[in-house]
């Protein structure tokens, strides 16, 4: 395999009903920043049926090319045609590295590709970097139960590979009206000739709560001590109108849902204010909330992790600041709407 044939970082971009996710715009960020230290061009690959316009708002975020396969076999995502389309655009241009979204459509595509190749995937990474000179991609996350972290390499196989979660990479800001180049391909590929079919696509309404949308997340750990302890993250939440976090510990201890996990093993949240209390700060917790707009920690445990990772720290009992905190937020809360009651009756007095 000679390395040199191999350049310029891609992007997967999942779509679904004409709409991009929004972790591959995030990917086209991260992908800029590893193209641009290369010295190569950022590329996107699309793949689906009545797709190519989205090819303009892929270039507004970053993208130099854009790889476009579409075609009514790709209405609906199945593994094998757009591992086909995938697999035929690498063989014909020969990428370095591809990044997908570790989404269940991304990571099912990036490792049926990867075993194809055959090449090195790197799942669920939280951080990428890329050596200048040899394009050695650096892809770390979180390993050994969330302890350390480990950054891994595919040293003898192009390209690389990585899957990487929603929200833990940054959108560039969209530059209306920039353009790139387009190139359109296609694989001669009969219907008859894949194995799986959509019958029915059947939409289940459940009502959950998305914490990865809230604004003010309320996140507790095992040092709240049982689950009728956990009853004051959804008090203090509650009162904020924000959304309930919680670290692994308290899910395994069935304290709280799965869908409210933060971390590696749960979900990546950004919101505006995020409460850690009672949390220790392990790695594979830190790199579901570490992106947060301001992090607030309480733990008595004054060498706790978390406290490396927070912009505001309180070192003491949850059980004795919560309860402080609720009193004074509903305090603050219910002047500040008696102050726009008064408003509205002077505006119409």
């Amino acid at each position: 395999m000679n390395f040199e044939d191999y350049k310029g970082i891609w992007v997967y971009i999942e779509e679904q009903e004409g709409v991009i996710a929004p972790v591959s715009l995030e990917l086209l960020g991260a992908g800029r920043q590893l193209a641009d230290k290369r010295g190569v061009e950022l590329a996107g690959v699309l793949i689906g049926n009545r797709v190519k316009h989205l090819s303009q708002t892929v270039f507004e975020y970053g993208a130099d090319t854009v790889y476009v396969y579409d075609d009514p076999i790709f209405e609906h995502y199945r593994t094998e045609p757009y591992m086909y389309a995938l697999l035929d655009c690498c063989q014909k241009h020969k990428p370095e590295v591809i990044l997908y979204g570790a989404t269940p459509t991304g990571k099912d595509l990036a490792s049926a590709v990867a075993t194809d190749l055959p090449t090195g995937l790197t799942a669920d990474t939280t951080m990428l970097d890329i050596e200048e000179d040899t394009g050695l991609l650096l892809a770390s996350r979180p390993a050994f139960g969330g302890n350390i972290m480990a950054t891994i390499l595919c040293k003898k196989y192009r390209p690389q590979m990585a899957t990487v979660r929603p929200k833990v990479m940054k959108a560039l800001k969209r530059e209306p009206g920039r353009t790139g180049k387009v190139v359109e391909e296609r694989i001669w590929l009969r219907e008859e000739d894949v194995r799986t079919k959509v019958l029915e696509i059947v939409r289940e309404t459940t009502k959950k709560v998305r914490i990865d949308e809230a604004d003010i997340v309320v996140a507790g750990g095992k040092g709240l001590e049982s689950k009728e302890g956990f009853q004051l993250i959804h008090q203090l939440a509650d009162v904020l109108g924000g959304a309930v976090g919680a670290s692994r510990d308290v899910v395994e201890a069935g304290w709280i849902d799965h869908h409210h996990q933060v971390g590696q093993t749960g979900v990546t949240v950004t919101p505006k204010i995020y409460f850690a209390i009672g949390i220790s700060g392990a790695i594979q917790h830190l790199v579901g909330m570490q992106n947060s707009g301001l992090i607030i920690a309480i733990n008595k445990d004054p060498h706790a992790p978390i406290f490396q990772a927070c912009h505001y720290g309180i070192v003491g009992d949850a059980f004795e600041i919560v309860p402080l905190l609720i009193e004074h937020f509903k305090q603050a809360l219910a002047h500040l709407n008696e102050a726009a009651v008064t408003e509205e009756e002077v505006r119409h007095a």
